[in-house]
């Protein structure tokens, strides 16, 4: 199993229930939630990217 599938996990939760506040509440404007969705998602994607290429770069140095 990816090490970041537990990690995501552990991550997303109180991220949900923080987005969920955020969302729910008037005063947040609804762009800004989707912002920082967007800058979570790309951010874990650049953090998957690392992680597989120092895997990678780590296996190629066994041998």
């Amino acid at each position: 199993m990816n090490p970041l599938v537990p990690l995501f996990i552990l991550l997303s939760l109180p991220l949900a229930a923080i987005g969920l506040v955020l969302y729910t509440d008037a005063g947040i404007e609804p762009a800004l939630f989707y912002a920082s969705v967007k800058t979570f998602v790309i951010l874990f994607a650049i953090g998957g990217a690392l992680c597989y290429g120092a895997s990678r770069l780590a296996g190629d140095t066994e041998g």
